[in-house]
């Protein structure tokens, strides 16, 4: 117990250096730009003089501020790390949750202030891996119907409707579900159409998805598996890359 105390102990005076830093005044933005601009010494630092801005969420009846004559209002509340939505022919609205699998383990204590600067900026919450559907049929901003459409994803992202197959780009694979225009919820599993780079490490884990216009190919964008190779380069095998894969088979080559 003592020995954990301690640990706390350090990671709070660390959080708190960490916070303490980001008060310093930046230098003029007229130094920093032009031909020669004036750039800062290299320094070492224990801990990133950075800024972490706090999560700040929308009270009740609060509203962004918009151009005049336009107006805005939630169509959802309630959702788990809302990463992006995806409209279907008919007008149901599709809204991906998701965060990171959180495959990487804790090796330094880099690791833990990482995670203890991601959660103070909203970061480190669990993500719901699924997919909400929105039905708004006459569009008057209140939705009759908000259900889950599609559950026990893994860290899904990108979706992409062909025909009657919807493609969910999962962190680490494909997966083709069969869809019945004005359903509310896909119940049957889906079929692995090609596996993806996912763990045992995932840095960027997100995997955006896109039809082609004939509808016979797939591309999709999969981050690099680290900042600076810091993970070795054989950690990056594939990634950085847009994939395109065929549809029919599922085999893939590196389009860019």
């Amino acid at each position: 117990m003592r020995g954990l105390a301690i640990g706390s102990s350090v990671l709070a005076i660390a959080a708190s250096v960490l916070l303490s830093s980001c008060g310093r005044d930046p230098a003029p933005a007229s130094t920093q730009i032009g031909a020669n601009p004036r750039l800062p010494a290299q320094q070492q630092y224990l801990l990133p003089p950075m800024k972490v801005a706090p999560v700040s969420s929308w009270q009740p009846n609060e509203t962004p501020t918009v151009a005049a004559g336009m107006k805005i209002a939630a169509l959802a509340t309630g959702l788990e790390h809302p990463r992006q939505p995806y409209v279907l022919p008919n007008g149901d609205i599709l809204i991906v949750e998701a965060n990171g699998p959180g495959y990487e383990p804790i090796t330094r204590p880099k690791d833990l202030i990482m995670g203890w600067v991601q959660k103070y900026a909203g970061a480190g919450a669990k993500g719901g891996n699924r997919i909400t559907l929105i039905r708004d049929a006459d569009g008057d901003g209140k939705p009759e119907l908000k259900t889950v459409f599609l559950d026990h994803l893994v860290s899904p992202f990108g979706v992409a409707l062909v025909g009657n197959d919807l493609y969910v780009a999962n962190t680490d694979a494909i997966v083709r579900y069969p869809y019945v225009t004005g359903e509310t919820r896909i119940t049957v599993p889906g079929q692995v159409l090609t596996e993806l780079p996912g763990g045992p490490i995932d840095h960027h884990w997100t995997k955006s998805l896109l039809a082609s216009p004939d509808g016979s190919k797939l591309y999709v964008g999969i981050g690099s598996n680290s900042n600076i190779t810091e993970n070795g380069i054989g950690e990056e095998r594939e990634r950085a890359a847009v994939w395109e894969v065929d549809r029919a088979s599922g085999a893939h080559r590196i389009y860019a």
